[in-house]
């Protein structure tokens, strides 16, 4: 199915964790409120309301330090099993206009409506007739874009947030893409859109005229990828299974680990953590790669990958991934708030067409924060 005849509506709940709190208590309707861990320890915010966000405040950001930027900041802990039945409620929700539904995280999901023929076939009408749906039996607002491609749907549902409906016609593709930065590309993230704009790259434009050559050579597939897009095209289907790339853990600790010694220590209990969820949700695919994580206690933070050029190579050995932490400890020498293990899962060339930009980044890939599952709702 080309794209032209695509109707692709991206949903995505506004302030989903805080938006349902206020839900269950009115009083914080009018206060900034942030959800996740307390400032007293390590905590960190997993989302904030619209208010909060005023202040500065983000997802990812250091409860102690939110509270600096706004002491009368209401700290609540996360109620995941209420936002997973309010999510479950979101998709059936969905599920009474079309059967294909891709939900990306709690808080948001792609829906072709390609064939729906309520609303006299209309995404627009049914993207608003859902939005109406999901504010007055949940008591929540979503934001929804509309586009003939997922790529454009995501792009269009932030595009107006909060509460939001904003529509990209087949007509209008070329000249919405030609000015979009390329910081709005789902997946380029800080340190990608720095590359493209040391190149002179701040648009799609710019993209358009670049050596394809030169991008392909700088980024590899990521630069296939963004000249595609670049194009406003994006082919991929909406997928009712998905297929997990990676998977990792990561724990910041209330007392900075001080030496290589405090920080090998904590290898084992992480270690025994990554394989048991390593088993329980994705032992069928080869790992392709181990992977370190840890962040410094200046918030410096470094990455270590290490392939295995053999698929058939064991990747759970407990004194491989000490040998990493070590060789990345090196790089900084400084005391350790976070620490991280994970894996990448070899790829399907079949299909996974867009691989996984970043195993721990938060931005669009919703991996674990100290314990939490951020909400793609940061915009």
């Amino acid at each position: 199915m080309t794209d032209s005849v695509r109707k692709i509506i991206h949903i995505d709940a506004d302030a989903f964790y805080a938006a349902v709190e206020m839900r269950e208590n009115p009083k914080l309707q009018d206060k900034p409120i942030a959800v996740g861990g307390s400032p007293q320890g390590r905590g960190v915010i997993a989302t904030c309301n619209y208010l909060a966000r005023q202040y500065g405040i983000h997802s990812a950001m250091p409860s102690a330090h939110a509270i600096r930027r706004c002491p009368e900041l209401v700290f609540i802990k996360p109620d995941f099993p209420l936002y997973r039945l309010v999510s479950k409620q979101m998709r059936e929700i969905f599920a009474r206009y079309t059967d294909l539904i891709e939900p990306l995280s709690l808080d948001e999901a792609y829906l072709d409506v390609t064939h729906c023929q309520q609303h006299s076939g209309s995404a627009t009408l049914i993207a608003r007739a859902i939005k109406r749906s999901v504010h007055r039996e949940l008591g929540i607002q979503v934001s929804a874009g509309v586009a003939p491609n997922k790529f454009l749907a995501k792009v269009a549902s932030d595009w107006d947030k909060p509460d939001g409906l904003f529509v990209i016609t087949p007509e209008q593709v070329d000249d919405f893409v030609l000015k979009l930065p390329v910081r709005k590309i789902n997946g380029v993230g800080k340190v990608t859109s720095k590359k493209l704009n040391d190149l002179g790259i701040e648009t799609c434009r710019d993209i358009r005229e670049c050596d394809e050559q030169l991008l392909i050579k700088r980024f590899g597939k990521q630069g296939k990828r963004l000249i595609e897009l670049a194009q406003g095209q994006d082919a991929r289907p909406v997928q009712t299974s998905r297929v997990r790339k990676s998977l990792s853990v990561e724990h910041t600790y209330n007392d900075d680990l001080q030496n290589r010694e405090a920080v090998c220590q904590k290898v084992p209990d992480l270690y025994r953590e990554l394989t048991e969820r390593v088993q329980k949700s994705a032992a069928q695919r080869p790992v392709s790669k181990r992977v370190v994580k840890i962040k410094f206690n200046d918030f410096t933070q470094t990455t270590l990958e290490h392939s295995l050029s053999d698929s058939g190579k064991p990747w759970d050995r407990q004194e491989q991934f000490e040998a990493m932490v070590v060789e990345a400890w090196q790089r900084g020498k400084k005391p350790v708030r976070l620490l991280g293990l994970g894996v990448r899962f070899r790829e399907d060339p079949s299909t996974d067409k867009y691989h996984q930009l970043e195993l721990f980044e938060a931005n669009g890939t919703n991996e674990s924060v100290t314990g939490y599952v951020l909400p793609n709702d940061e915009a």
